[in-house]
């Protein structure tokens, strides 16, 4: 004869059913954070970085912006005419010095942090060419706009 089992009803323990019932809990937590980090990590390798190369016509002009002005031409002192002249037309020239080169052409005016605006506005104050304004974007410069100053120095207006 096969013996019948008899289970018996044993009285539930709140409190072990309560705990498993946080343990369950946190665990559902726990891998639902897991499963979003892992989506974020994976989104963060897939995707490519943003490059913003491009400049936006809808900035504007800073109420300071401080300028580096460097010869790149060679010609003594014309580093300190063009930063007496920036500082009297109420740019803030910050730094001056000599460019890597001594050969460039053009006077070029760059920008810095992304706002055209701002490197537009001290080329017109230079009587720069719009063309020669460009955008090297560098997180290490604590400034807007760089200018180096070519041959073509005599054209411009700290000069006239």
């Amino acid at each position: 004869m096969e013996k019948i089992k008899k289970t018996t009803n044993k009285p539930v323990d709140i409190k072990t059913s309560t705990n498993n019932l946080f343990l369950n809990i946190a665990i559902f937590i726990l891998v639902t954070l897991i499963v979003f980090m892992l989506y974020s990590i994976y989104v963060k390798l897939t995707t490519p970085p943003k490059e913003n190369n491009s400049f936006t016509d809808n900035q504007n002009v800073s109420e300071i912006i401080q300028v580096e002005v460097l010869n790149g031409c060679g010609i003594g002192g014309i580093a300190d005419r063009f930063t007496d002249f920036l500082r009297n037309n109420k740019f803030d020239v910050v730094g001056m010095g000599n460019y890597i080169r001594f050969d460039l052409d053009e006077t070029i005016v760059i920008d810095r942090t992304g706002n055209k605006a701002n490197a537009l506005a001290v080329a017109n104050a230079l009587g720069i060419k719009k063309e020669n304004v460009i955008q090297q974007l560098n997180n290490d410069y604590f400034l807007d706009v760089s200018i180096v100053i070519g041959r073509d120095y005599y054209t411009l207006k700290p000069l006239k």
